[in-house]
């Protein structure tokens, strides 16, 4: 099956006609281009009195995305996409993706760091601004994580989801692939940086939903090797972030909030809640994009991966749930309620990025009608 939206490049160009260049776009688009410079410099932070007038006006610009984001309601798009994208270049360097050794020379870098925490810090407090975290502390944890798995493991069919299982086209489809593919081609990776310390019942549950996720070890049973040959079917970039200038903020957002809980052991009870939501609530999602491609009558190819992932995630989800979620919270019980809190940001990202991806995919469509 081949068309005129197969290649990453043609993606992007149908994307930028959809998203017109306004001022404040355009000077996010050079601050960001100014960051990538400065991230490519060899040993950044002893050479960046080199490049101080560069740094200075990156810096200008990335204070003004903050207020923009962040201090006015909901924040202006642009500014949220500019510094998800930076907090991104930042927390893709503690993955490795067998490249050039030389990309990785400012890993630890101080500045970055710095950029980092910045963004952090003020994304952070506007997230949980939008969580009644004082309510969280009160609950009953156990209760209330087996009540929401409840909940979400067949949830009711939402607009989003409606309109991908009875009416996205075959160009929508693919776009689908290819903002999915963001995540899909690197699947689990964010996973293997909570596995180490001790040894327990909750690790080496960790551990099994890693190696699923993994194959196994085989990379023909790997996940993001059927997400691959979906991508194939179609003619499709299948190198990882081929699509990331398709990805919505919304989405780049729920990836960099798994950089920071599995970076930071004081968070682990949080990601261990948010992967319990994206382990339980996974299959749902799944089918309804399998829904669509049947729809579609699409090739088995072409689907694949999300009939390997409904039979799989079911199970995780339990494991998690039983197995992870609820012995924490007994063995936490004045943090539990981190678990929650954790459970609920990732419902609340998850559904802000369907939306933003379903609009994205509606543009599209409409673009090349």
């Amino acid at each position: 099956m081949q068309s005129n939206l197969v290649t990453s490049s043609n993606f992007e160009q149908v994307a930028k006609t959809i998203q017109p260049k306004e001022k404040t776009a355009t000077q996010y688009e050079r601050a960001e281009q100014q960051f990538l410079e400065l991230l490519a410099i060899d040993d950044l932070d002893n050479q960046l009195h080199q490049e101080a007038a560069k740094a200075r006006e990156f810096e200008q610009t990335l204070s003004t995305a903050i207020d923009a984001a962040y201090q006015n309601g909901y924040g202006e798009d642009h500014a949220h996409l500019f510094l998800q994208r930076i907090l991104y270049w930042i927390n893709r360097l503690k993955l490795f993706w067998y490249d050039d050794l030389r990309h990785y020379t400012n890993e630890r870098s101080l500045y970055l760091s710095c950029c980092r925490n910045q963004i952090e810090a003020a994304w952070q407090d506007w997230e949980l601004a939008q969580i009644d975290v004082p309510a969280l502390q009160k609950l009953n944890v156990k209760q209330a994580l087996i009540e929401r798995a409840t909940a979400d493991l067949d949830p009711p069919l939402s607009s989003e989801s409606r309109y991908i299982r009875e009416q996205m086209s075959e160009v929508g489809y693919r776009h689908l692939l290819a903002i999915a593919s963001f995540d899909g081609l690197v699947e689990g990776s964010r996973l293997s940086r909570i596995l180490g310390g001790a040894a327990n019942e909750v690790q080496c549950t960790l551990v099994r939903v890693l190696l699923e996720e993994y194959g196994n070890g085989r990379l023909s049973r790997k996940h993001s090797t059927f997400f691959a040959q979906m991508l194939a079917e179609f003619g499709m970039n299948t190198e990882p972030e081929g699509y990331f200038d398709l990805v919505p903020w919304e989405v780049l957002a729920g990836a960099n909030q798994n950089f920071l809980t599995t970076e930071r052991k004081r968070y682990f009870l949080r990601y261990s809640g948010a992967l319990t939501y994206f382990e339980v609530a996974g299959p749902a999602a799944y089918r309804n994009y399998l829904a669509a491609a049947q729809r579609l009558q699409l090739s088995e190819a072409a689907m694949g991966y999300w009939a390997l992932h409904i039979k799989e995630d079911e199970r995780h989800g339990q494991w998690m749930l039983d197995s992870v979620a609820l012995p924490l919270a007994e063995q936490y019980p004045r943090d539990g309620w981190e678990l929650v809190l954790g459970y609920d940001q990732e419902k609340l990202m998850s559904d802000r990025a369907a939306q933003a991806v379903v609009l994205s995919i509606r543009a599209v469509e409409q673009a090349t009608l």
